[in-house]
């Protein structure tokens, strides 16, 4: 066994241990095999032979274990020390983020806005009937009311359909001039490729005192640069449309960013891209708040719809469903 004993202490890793237990204590293992053989023998001797395999079994395990445990703290260490992590080391690429498309593209519009002097007004979620429509010359009868809509409370509350209601509010509350722009969620009964029941919209608003001080001109001016510092160098036009809240009122086209105006699937072949609505304020809305002898332009934009055409995103649900594969593109 003395040569067993000299194995035990020249190993050098737990699994030349291993091999040594087998040989030694395994079925067909030395002190096995002895052990075995003592049903062979005498009674007289058999006693004694017992007694000194036990305590040579005893000293085999005992050394076996010490050296296990000695070799096993070895190869601990030895792991610590090849998985150690240098903690002191600034390593960018574990701590960068990323900004979500539909926060980047509405930090880019604030940004814009906030540039040309225009106020960041914020407003409740929960509105209530006159400020959400009444106060917007949209009556009782208008197809904006439909429950197809519109998420209603019992109470005659409701979800904001738009943030239009933040300049009804801010117009209650300071007299003109007013600059602002209103960003914020909003809330429609709608699910598709294009349209989901929560999104973001910025509207803006913009009165001075006099019939004759704000024209269409100016926002006509304001509204082709602003495009331009989102989009490039595009082409801008103004299509004749109605809003019960803007008299006259205009649909605002761009050339197509993808074909740049030749005609494509996503521009379906017009060559041009809808992207917002404006218009001089209706006086209807003025009266709504006590307003007189002013004159003012308001507009809207999805922030959605600007970050789909943006970033190239054929799906708007896209944006929400949380798919680390696009957000990690923006880094």
């Amino acid at each position: 066994m003395e040569e067993i004993f000299l194995k035990i202490e020249k190993a050098k890793n737990t699994a030349e241990l291993e091999e040594i237990r087998i040989l030694v204590l395994g079925k067909k293992g030395s002190l096995t095999a002895k052990f075995a053989e003592l049903k062979n023998c005498e009674a007289s001797v058999k006693k004694t032979l017992a007694k000194e395999l036990n305590t040579l079994k005893m000293d085999f395990e005992r050394a076996l274990a010490n050296k296990k445990e000695w070799l096993s703290m070895q190869e601990l260490e030895e792991k610590i020390k090849q998985e150690k992590i240098d903690v002191s080391l600034f390593n960018t690429s574990n701590l960068r983020g990323a900004s979500h498309p539909i926060m980047l593209m509405l930090d880019k519009i604030v940004g814009y806005f906030e540039s040309m002097n225009f106020a960041v007004k914020m407003g409740p979620l929960v509105e209530d009937d006159f400020h959400n429509f009444e106060a917007l010359n949209i009556p009782s009868y208008h197809p904006a009311r439909d429950m197809q809509d519109t998420f209603y409370f019992k109470d005659n509350k409701l979800l904001r359909t738009h943030t239009s209601p933040v300049q009804i509010h801010t117009m209650e509350s300071q007299k003109p001039p007013i600059r602002m722009i209103c960003p914020g969620n909003v809330f429609r009964c709608d699910y598709d490729l294009t349209h989901t029941p929560m999104f973001h919209q910025v509207e803006g608003l913009v009165v001075e005192e006099g019939k004759d001080f704000v024209s269409f001109a100016n926002l006509k001016f304001i509204l082709e640069d602003f495009l331009k510092y989102i989009f490039g160098e595009v082409k801008v036009r103004f299509r004749s449309s109605f809003f019960p809240f803007t008299e006259p009122s205009a649909e605002v086209d761009m050339s197509c960013i993808f074909c740049r105006g030749k005609g494509c699937r996503v521009c379906s072949h017009t060559g041009w891209l809808e992207v917002l609505g404006c218009g001089s304020v209706d006086d209807n809305v003025f009266k709504a708040v006590g307003y007189e002898n002013v004159s003012g332009y308001a507009f809207g934009l999805g922030v959605e719809r600007f970050a789909m055409l943006a970033f190239n995103v054929p799906d708007l649900r896209s944006f929400f469903e949380s798919d680390l594969r696009i957000l990690e593109q923006f880094k």
